[in-house]
């Protein structure tokens, strides 16, 4: 593969020849020019893949030529060559553009090192281009599954959200809805979607963790402070930040955040000076939250805040359109993960798959098909390779409420409780018995497979 094409822009020929000689033993390849016209004539027809540019030339000057260099192609980095004296001028052109730039009389080790940077951070950003386009049919609306009416009206809101000016979105709904997956597609079909999507769980860190990730902080702004860092506000700016679980945010960093949407700035833990960014906030939650305002639990004035477009997901057992091709499109997944090739799932396994209510929504019919395609054999999953939850009865869901009697056949659970594992063991061990060890006849009593019974066989040491 050939090295980077370099373009060397300078009226004086000893920097010309010094550049393109020191260059070129580093093996890139060098074209230069001694003044704005030609250089300009140079990049139409040889087409560098970095220009190093002197702000100061003849006829055009630097930052003309960086602009026409820019409106041709945004994308091709620029490196500034000025003396000490044009630094304003060069500050200009970073404004315009231009990469970064060298004062005179610069160091040729310098030179080579912001080219090398410089080349490999286009490189980078072209590979980043080119994954997003490869995989954005997988992060955007297209592929969410919504054949409910239901959930055609969401989507159809948040396409609207996504292309909009509107900073704050909050995503309600059942654990394992799919909030994640919509934040994403909403961020991945925006303006926004070249800048990053900043994930954070608002229950996973202690509130003075999660305000030093989301805010950064300053050095020496507490004991282990040795540096200064900067936070997703700052990283993520211009794109997006998906506030999950919102709801368990604790009221002091819940008054720093409304201030945040407030201003569009905020202070580093530590710090004075105020930071201005542009974000846009995803919040997801499956709490009340107007239930936890009137707790005082939760701030009705962010709730407000955050609520100017409210999307509600629906739970799974809403959507039973989509259930068979959610499992469909899990089940063409794990064919991928594990390198299976089930080609889908009986009439009778589909028929328990749609009666049942799903209470864990859509990732736990994402865990049911994962166990299916671990535990089955042959051409398709078949009901043995359902959990006895999703088969345990003809009512919807065949499985037991709280409070509701237990449906014949099902153990009942002493006052004492039991050891799971020893309840397991037994079973297995009555079923083997019953069959006179035949261990296929066995796993059928038990609503397994043969290779499921044989793993439980083996970790309960009865093989």
């Amino acid at each position: 593969m050939p090295k980077p094409k370099i373009l060397i822009v300078d009226d004086e020929y000893l920097i010309r020849w010094s550049l393109s000689e020191n260059l070129q033993k580093e093996g890139y390849r060098c074209v230069t020019a001694e003044n704005g016209e030609e250089a300009l004539e140079l990049f139409r027809t040889e087409g560098p893949d970095l220009v190093l540019l002197d702000i100061k030339l003849p006829g055009i000057d630097g930052i003309q030529v960086l602009q026409q260099i820019k409106e041709a192609d945004p994308d091709i980095p620029v490196l500034m060559i000025t003396a000490t004296t044009q630094v304003e001028v060069a500050v200009k052109a970073m404004k315009l553009g231009a990469y970064d730039y060298v004062s005179k009389p610069f160091d040729l080790t310098e030179i080579q090192t912001k080219v090398q940077h410089a080349l490999e951070t286009t490189q980078l950003r072209q590979e980043v281009a080119y994954f997003r386009s490869r995989h954005a049919h997988r992060l955007g609306f297209d592929a969410i599954i919504a054949g409910c009416p239901r959930m055609q009206e969401v989507l159809s809101v948040a396409r609207r959200v996504a292309r909009s000016s509107s900073t704050t979105v909050l995503l309600t709904g059942e654990s394992g809805t799919g909030k994640d997956v919509l934040a994403r597609a909403i961020h991945y079909e925006s303006p926004r979607a070249d800048r990053p999507f900043m994930p954070i769980n608002c229950t996973a860190l202690p509130e003075e963790l999660l305000e030093s990730e989301l805010m950064g902080y300053e050095k020496g702004a507490f004991t282990d402070a040795k540096k200064t860092k900067k936070g997703l506000f700052e990283l993520a700016d211009g794109g997006t930040i998906f506030l999950d679980e919102i709801g368990d945010m604790k009221p002091g960093l819940q008054s720093k955040l409304l201030r945040f949407l407030e201003d569009r700035s905020f202070k580093r833990v530590g710090g004075k000076e105020d930071i201005e960014v542009d974000v846009r906030i995803i919040a997801a939650t499956n709490a009340d939250l107007e239930r936890a305002i009137e707790e005082k639990r939760f701030r009705e004035d962010l709730f407000y805040r955050l609520s100017v477009v409210p999307i509600v997901l629906p739970p799974l057992r809403d959507r039973q359109e989509d259930i068979l091709p959610l499992a469909y499109h899990f089940l063409e997944t794990f064919n991928r993960e594990f390198k299976t090739s089930f080609r889908g799932f009986s009439a009778e396994a589909e028929a328990f798959l749609t009666r049942y209510d799903w209470p864990g929504n859509i990732r736990e019919l994402r865990n049911v098909v994962e166990r299916a395609v671990i535990l089955s054999t042959g051409e398709e999953i078949g009901v043995d390779a359902l959990p006895w939850k999703i088969k345990g009865g003809e009512r919807a869901g065949g499985v037991r409420r709280p409070g509701e009697e237990p449906q014949p056949g099902v153990v009942v659970l002493p006052d004492h409780g039991v050891d799971i594992e020893e309840v397991e063991r037994e079973l297995i061990v009555q079923a083997l018995e019953k069959t006179g060890n035949n261990q296929t006849r066995a796993a059928k009593m038990l609503g397994l497979t043969r290779d499921a019974l044989r793993y439980r066989m083996k970790k309960y040491d009865l093989l």
